[in-house]
């Protein structure tokens, strides 16, 4: 067949071994591990951050996760998950900014769609999470950009609310912001899925 008549290669080979269709993903080949040690290498903020490692969107994840249950204490084990996986598509696609998600539009977020889908289905979840939970999330993914601005990627306080907002009712002192090594952050995401896919399935 000519080159010209080939289909694209939609398709990634995890080191579990399984092969994800970006196009098309199926549950049966998403791994945890998979997910927790491309996470734990993804960059935040395109890597323009202080420090000795790159902060991860491995540990950013973490830091969402404990947002949303410091704003909702009595947070269910279902949606802490939901919060913990919530950039958890950005294994396979990386983590792009947001001026280039909106510069690129509709099909970056179909994908991205299809994928977070495919992720939850996997380990018990709703497909789509309800249009409040996503609300929450969304406020406490924030939280975490604006400290991660202010204390890692060089904003000015007052630059960085107006951009996220205020996180009011946390403080710095109360994250894990100084950035892991990657074994840490995989370590520590790894750690905390399966402490809450226990609780969850502890309450089916």
């Amino acid at each position: 067949m000519p080159p010209s008549l080939e289909t694209p290669r939609a398709w990634q080979r995890m080191l579990s071994g399984r092969r994800l269709d970006l196009l098309d993903p199926s549950p049966f080949d998403i791994e945890i591990e998979d997910i927790a040690h491309g996470l734990a290498r993804v960059a935040r903020w395109n890597g323009q951050t202080s420090g000795d490692h790159s902060f991860s969107v491995a540990q950013h994840s973490l830091i969402v996760e404990f947002a949303l249950r410091h704003k909702i204490p009595q947070l269910s084990p279902a949606s802490a998950l939901v919060a913990l996986l919530h950039d958890a598509p950005e294994y396979v696609i990386g983590d792009m900014i947001s001026p280039f998600k909106t510069a690129i539009g509709s099909g970056y977020k179909s994908i991205e769609e299809g994928l977070e889908a495919a992720i939850h289905l996997r380990f018990g979840l709703p497909a789509h999470p309800s249009a409040e939970l996503k609300r929450r999330i969304k406020t406490a993914d924030r939280i975490s950009a604006y400290f991660e601005a202010v204390h890692l990627a060089g904003f000015e306080p007052a630059e960085a609310a107006q951009l996220f907002g205020r996180p009011n009712g946390l403080t710095v002192e109360q994250l894990p912001i100084t950035p892991w090594n990657t074994q840490q952050a995989q370590d520590a995401f790894l750690e905390r899925f399966h402490t809450l896919h226990d609780q969850l399935h502890k309450s089916d």
